[in-house]
């Protein structure tokens, strides 16, 4: 019954994200418990032959809730600020104290979810204030290391690309400021959700970093389109990728093995009661 009770959490949970950006749905799986040995096995003698092991089980319980990573449809937006991933990777935002230099060192969370935002200082942040990593460039279009995206206020207007290039237009003329960077990972499903559309690192996600004692470098993050990411698409937003009717069916057969396990109980109380009765 508690094994039925979290998958009805877990299905609960999908059904109320159906329509969160960048969510991906959860799963329950099961795994018997340790058997009750009657007799064991015997093999075949010369009287007779083998027999097979009598084992009773001793119920179910909860294995591994998964989070199952596969793509979300794609929602337009027209909105230039609206970012989705067609294939793998992960958005890396950050928050600190100070994040203008060494912003890798900072708090880092990772999130499939593309909307983002220009704060007062013209930063592209997304809605919980945290700030987008890329590689910034100068003027001229040399690399300045990792940083915050910035688009000036006397920008005419501004792009990104499928590559993850953030261009502005001032006084008539393009200027890269940034480059989106993309985290990889060879097992996401080892992240950790921290709420807010958002995942924190594990030892078991598989980002590879190369210096284990500075921590992430941007040579650990990849540029959209290459490495294996998937490209940066802009005007657009991932949904969840629930299935209500996928969800509502799990939900019914789940509701059902709970209502059945009630029923043992029930069963098990008449029992106990006939045997009370049989010293009358």
């Amino acid at each position: 019954m508690k094994g039925f009770q979290t998958k009805l959490d877990t299905i609960g949970n999908n059904i109320a994200n159906v329509n969160t950006y960048g969510y991906k749905k959860g799963r329950t799986t099961f795994q018997a418990m340790m058997s009750q040995t009657i007799s064991g096995a015997q093999g075949p003698t010369n009287f007779s032959g083998g027999k097979n092991p009598s084992q009773v089980g001793l119920g179910s319980n909860v294995g591994a809730v998964d989070t199952i990573h596969t793509q979300g449809n794609r929602q337009s937006t027209d909105r230039p600020l609206d970012l989705a991933i067609e294939g793998s990777g992960m958005f890396v935002v950050a928050e600190g104290e100070d994040t203008s230099t060494n912003i890798l060192e900072s708090k880092l969370s990772f999130t499939r979810a593309g909307n983002f935002y220009l704060d007062d200082n013209g930063d592209v942040v997304n809605s919980n204030g945290q700030y987008l990593v890329a590689d910034t460039f100068d003027e001229d279009g040399n690399s300045l290391g990792e940083g915050r995206i910035n688009i000036p206020d006397t920008a005419q207007s501004f792009s990104i690309q499928s590559n993850g290039t953030v261009t502005y237009v001032e006084n008539g003329k393009a200027v890269n400021a940034a480059q989106i960077r993309l985290a990889n990972f060879s097992n996401p499903d080892g992240l950790e959700k921290a709420g807010g559309n958002m995942y924190t690192l594990t030892d078991n996600a598989g980002l590879s970093v190369q210096n284990e004692q500075t921590g992430l470098a941007l040579t650990d993050l990849e540029i959209p389109g290459q490495g294996g990411v998937g490209q940066t698409i802009a005007g657009a937003l991932e949904m969840s990728n629930v299935d209500l009717s996928e969800e509502f069916t799990e939900m019914i057969t789940a509701q059902r093995g709970f209502q059945a396990n009630t029923r043992i109980i029930t069963t098990s109380d008449e029992i106990l009661q006939e045997l009370v009765n049989l010293k009358r």
